[in-house]
């Protein structure tokens, strides 16, 4: 058997985020309809419409290294989904559900920082130039979520979930 080498690494990682961003796209919908807030709704139609671009970025990556684009079960994002599905459930028609749904979506958002920049990292040292600029497009949108969706909460959903507290 052959020892295993940071290109077998990359391409585990690879469907394995695959997968995740496949997962994703299902649960986005049932995100977008559970929100109340306008502003909270539209960002998660964007990030869905995002994530299918995302999707064909990681086909063309396989592509690169001669794969076919496989998903590998990960049980890291069914664990985040299923955490957020829970959440939706117990805070259903409550004032801190928008709350409830940016916590879920920014624990995707992490998951997925971490692992397209990883990804990004192996690039370079592989030498995949076409496959770092495509991860690099990739890790920059999710970023870029995380920030709005923080955004979002500090501005308004967050104060909105408190006012019953008051």
């Amino acid at each position: 058997m052959a020892e295993k080498t940071l290109h077998d690494l990359f391409h585990d990682t690879l469907k394995d985020i695959y997968y995740a961003e496949r997962k994703i796209l299902t649960a986005l919908p049932k995100m977008a309809k559970a929100a109340s807030d306008p502003k909270l709704k539209a960002a998660f139609e964007k990030h869905r419409n995002q994530t299918e671009g995302q999707v064909e970025r990681l086909v063309e990556i396989f592509g690169i290294i001669d794969e076919k684009p496989l998903g590998k079960t990960c049980p890291g994002i069914n664990g985040i989904l299923e955490e957020g599905t829970e959440m939706m459930k117990e805070f259903k028609d409550s004032i801190a559900l928008d709350s409830a749904l940016i916590a879920a979506a920014q624990a995707v958002e992490h998951y997925e920082i971490s692992r397209y920049g990883t990804l990004k990292t192996w690039a370079e040292e592989l030498e995949l130039t076409q496959a770092i600029a495509l991860l690099g497009e990739t890790l920059e949108e999710e970023e870029s979520t995380d920030e709005q969706l923080s955004m979002l909460a500090e501005s308004t959903i967050n104060s909105q979930a408190n006012v019953a507290a008051e």
